[in-house]
């Protein structure tokens, strides 16, 4: 039977400076609607969330309960608000600050690895790093050399977890012992627990949009009304995931060999988040365009960040379930070609409307959903009558 392992405040804290980034995220695309915003959007927060995985991981299996390591896991922190504060030029003037803050966090990662696992670390330190400094020759480069080098770090990062796997299987002792036991050795619980307080962490973006949205305009019933519907949305996301993906996601992990916990956290909790989470900063940078608007018809950009987030956030929802083996799937797919229809709703009759055909989407899909898994359901009977 495992061992209890959850997560620390100071975990928690981490996610709180990593979240940032979220934010920062979402002010550069609320600021670029356009195809080169978002891609240097998804570019920038896979890289940075490719290293917050590798925390998650390293805390799962070395808790920061020692002083040493409390103090590494701030240095790190401070180094992912370095990346966090560069990310709005990150494609320009502050790439080589985002690019040296990140081999920090790199560095600091490897060192607290090496403590429990010690010479296999390098299997991922060395891509990682190579990953950090591809970043920051990015930095120094401008246009097509700059975009090349950000596709560089994005493809080390994708082969890295080839590079691992394959290392584990090699048989040779110091391997085994080493990368064969973070493999292998998760704590399911922690794992899970970790990736919903960051997610509701970045849930917590889309409510600050709105406030940044609303600024000093008057409270009227319309913006009121405007902002319980962003709400609403916001809502029905989190109860897509935490009413019940959240608890069986961990009986799946559970029960899962250990031999196999990495690569189902690698799909589960890296490819299908991402979309999530970027999602969430999509749709948060929607609301903050439309929020003093909602009588206006929409341009483009904001309408399609609204139903484009909503559509990612399903997408990697959807591929997280796929990953667990957990369903029903169909219902949540019917919702995807149905978000994007309200696209035309916010660009012809305005964002509130938009806002509402959202919130019916999402809401129906749940109630159609929720009476599909009821009736599936076998409903016990009553108890059989005692006999004497």
């Amino acid at each position: 039977m495992e061992t209890e392992h959850r997560v620390s405040t100071l975990e928690l804290f981490f996610d709180l400076v990593f979240v940032f980034t979220v934010t920062q995220l979402t002010v550069l695309l609320a600021d670029d609607l356009t195809l080169r915003g978002a891609a240097q959007v998804v570019l920038v927060f896979t890289v940075l969330f490719w290293m917050y995985g590798g925390y998650a991981h390293l805390t799962n299996q070395v808790p920061p309960d020692r002083n040493g390591r409390r103090v590494a896991l701030m240095v790190a922190m401070g180094a992912f608000l370095v990346c966090a504060l560069a990310v709005p030029t990150a494609f320009g003037r502050g790439g080589v600050a985002f690019g040296l803050g990140y081999l920090l966090v790199v560095l600091v990662h490897s060192a607290l690895f090496t403590q429990a696992h010690g010479r296999g670390v390098v299997w991922f330190a060395l891509p990682n790093v190579l990953c950090a400094l591809a970043v920051i020759a990015a930095g120094l480069m401008d246009g097509r050399a700059a975009w090349g080098l950000w596709l560089v770090a994005l493809l080390l990062q994708f082969v890295t977890p080839l590079i691992v796997r394959r290392a584990a299987a090699t048989g040779e002792e110091v391997v085994e012992e080493t990368v064969g036991d973070q493999l292998g050795g998760m704590d399911a619980g922690h794992l899970v627990e970790r990736h919903g307080l960051l997610l509701i962490i970045v849930f917590g973006e889309s409510v600050i949009a709105i406030g940044i949205g609303v600024g000093a305009l008057p409270l009227t019933f319309g913006i009121a009304g405007g902002a319980f519907l962003a709400l609403a949305v916001a809502s029905a996301l989190w109860w897509m995931y935490f009413v019940h993906d959240e608890g069986r996601a961990e009986e799946v992990f559970a029960r899962t060999p250990p031999d196999r916990r990495f690569k189902l956290a690698m799909r589960a909790y890296y490819y299908a988040f991402l979309p999530m989470l970027i999602g969430i900063a999509a749709f948060a940078a929607g609301v903050k365009k439309t929020i003093g608007h909602l009588g206006d018809q929409l341009p483009a950009g904001p309408a399609v960040a609204l139903a484009g987030g909503v559509a990612l956030y399903l997408t990697g929802d959807l591929l997280f379930r796929r990953a667990l083996g957990i369903g029903p799937l169909r219902f949540r797919a019917v919702a995807l070609p149905l978000v994007a229809a309200t696209v035309p709703a916010g660009m012809r009759l305005g964002g509130a409307w938009q806002l509402v055909a959202l919130v019916a989407v999402l809401v129906g899909v749940l109630a159609v959903e929720e009476r599909s898994v009821r009736r599936a359901v076998p409903v016990a009977g009553p108890a059989p009558a005692a006999t004497s």
